[in-house]
Order: C-alpha cells, then sequence, then structure tokens
C-alpha cells in the first residue's frame, strides 16, 4: 500500500512537488484570459500531459488544475455551474497521471477567490467557506491524497479555506502563504504570523509559494523556521520574476538555480520543493536530482559513521 502523505512526511522524507501549471499551460496554448480550469474538458489530453510530464521528472506531488477552480473565480464562465464535477474531474485527471510514476501523490489545489472578504471586499466569510466547501468536496471525491490551499494573502480567507475543506474532509491540509511584497504578503501578513496561526490551526505543512525572488523566498523559510523549528514546510517559489521579451513572458531562474534553491530551502526545513510561475518539467527534473543525490549522500555518511 503507498505511503500517506503525513507517513512520508513522519519518515523525514523530503519530496518534490511539480511545477507551474498556468504558465506551462499558456506554452501548450492556453489564451489570455482563459481559465486553465476550462481544458478539464476541452483539452483533458493536455493538462494530463504536463502532468505525466512532472511525474517523468521526478515530482512525488502533482498538484491538480483547480488553481481556481472555486465559483467565485469561474463566475460568469460556462463551468461555474458546477464546481463540484469539475474539480472531481480534475482530481480523476491528475490521479490517472499519478498512475504513471511510483507511489505519485496528489494534491487538490484550492487558490485564492479572486474577491476580498469583507470589510475590504465584497465577499462574506460564509460566502467564502462555502465556496471553499464546495471545491473541497469535489477534489475528495476525485480522490486526492491532500488538499493543498495556496497563494493566499490573507489570514481570514486562509481561514476560510481551512474550515471549507475541515468541514468535507480530514485528509492532510497544507497551507501556503505567497509574499509579493518582500516577505509580506499584499494584505502586509508576515511569515511568522502565518506559523503562529495555521500551526494551532492543524495545518500539517506551511508554505511559501509563488512571490517574488528565490532570495526573499530563503527569507520567508527562515522566519518560518525560527517561528516554529521543526515544522514541516513547502516550498514552491517562482523561477524568478516575470519579465516581456517579444510580447511573451520570460522567467529567467535556471533549472540549476532551481535546484540549488531547494537544497537551501531543505536546510531551512522544507520536506516539500518544487516550482511556481515559469517552472518548467526541466526545472523539477533538476530539484528532484539534486535532492535525492543530497539524499543518497547522507545515507552515504550515516552508513559510514555506524
Amino acid at each position: 500500500m503507498m505511503p500517506t502523505f503525513l507517513e512520508r512526511l513522519s519518515a523525514g522524507h523530503i519530496l518534490v512537488s511539480d511545477g507551474a501549471t498556468g504558465t506551462n499551460l499558456q506554452q501548450s496554448g492556453l489564451e489570455p484570459g482563459e481559465h486553465p480550469e476550462e481544458w478539464v474538458y476541452s483539452h483533458p489530453e493536455r493538462i494530463a500531459n504536463l502532468a505525466r510530464a512532472f511525474v517523468d521528472a521526478g515530482s512525488d506531488i502533482i498538484l491538480t488544475c483547480t488553481f481556481g477552480g472555486t465559483r467565485t473565480r469561474l463566475e460568469g464562465s460556462e463551468i461555474a455551474s458546477d464546481v463540484v464535477e469539475l474539480n472531481r474531474q480534475a482530481a480523476l485527471l491528475a490521479r490517472s497521471a499519478a498512475s504513471a510514476g511510483s507511489g505519485v501523490l496528489v494534491a487538490g489545489s484550492m487558490g485564492p477567490l479572486g474577491k476580498l472578504l469583507k470589510p475590504y471586499g465584497p465577499l462574506a466569510l460564509e460566502e467564502a467557506q462555502a465556496a471553499y466547501r464546495e471545491q473541497a468536496q469535489g477534489l475528495v471525491d476525485g480522490g486526492v491524497d491532500l488538499i493543498l490551499i495556496e497563494t493566499q494573502f490573507s489570514l481570514e480567507e486562509a481561514r476560510a479555506a481551512l474550515d471549507g475543506a475541515r468541514a468535507v474532509t480530514t485528509l492532510p491540509v497544507v497551507v501556503s502563504f505567497s509574499y509579493d511584497r518582500g516577505t509580506r504578503t499584499m494584505m502586509g501578513v508576515q511569515p511568522k504570523q502565518v506559523v503562529s496561526a495555521f500551526r494551532e490551526l492543524g495545518a500539517v505543512a506551511i508554505g511559501v509559494n509563488c512571490g517574488t525572488t528565490l532570495e526573499n523566498a530563503s527569507a520567508i523559510l527562515k522566519e518560518y523556521q525560527q517561528t516554529a523549528p521543526g515544522y514541516p514546510f513547502w516550498a514552491k517559489p517562482n523561477a524568478g520574476l516575470p519579465r516581456m521579451q517579444e510580447g511573451a513572458t520570460h522567467y529567467d531562474v535556471t533549472p540549476q538555480q532551481m535546484a540549488e534553491f531547494a537544497l537551501s530551502a531543505v536546510g531551512d526545513g522544507a520536506r516539500v520543493v518544487g516550482g511556481c510561475c515559469g517552472s518548467t518539467p526541466e526545472h523539477i527534473q533538476a530539484i528532484a536530482q539534486a535532492v535525492r543525490a543530497a539524499e543518497s549522500e547522507a545515507k552515504g555518511n550515516a552508513w559510514k559513521g555506524s
């Protein structure tokens, strides 16, 4: 029987997650303004091919194509009428792709709702909780192994997402924040606040994803570790900051640089490493090779010392 996410964390394994969904699907023809979730129905083979590419690159965890798969995010689109089924189908797609590897886990991705909660925006807390609850239900129905609440910037919205997930499942939940202002989120949230809040609320790991530079991601991880030494962290930063070149978006961080970051992140307490925007299967392959080599070396040194 395949070890669970919690069993692997407890055993001290370093897990490699996948890379970007959106930026890679754009390379496959996703148009500006088009919801990636629409491809769950219109181009499922392209989503599956990307997921399998990450599995082949060495990912231990792949994410569902459901970052924006909530009623609030999909409002006005043709696929907003039944988000439970949409998320179920996305999870089944990821589950099928995961079967191409050995023991690959599927994380159900739940991103921000696209609207701020009151008093800063129009969304009531109960509406946010309900939107996340129905998304989580679909992901659970499709067979995910864990829930990933990602790219959060507000403590209140992330709590609503956690409440929504907890209403329908006892699966492990990871909560990951995006820090777009150096080591602060767009709402001014600090890393130590995230750790303090969601460790107490039962998140099995706390993450940093998306954001700005690798240097800032490292600083955030260090603050995480200082706040809760020994707690498992999740690190999935962008491949640098995007820049426009000849009408196309480019990310300049190389696979080798991402691999070096991953090793540094492990030293700062990360138990899951991967990439966000701009991260290709080549980036993930370099991360996986570096992590596996470091683990092998550590085991060898432990054996010599025994």
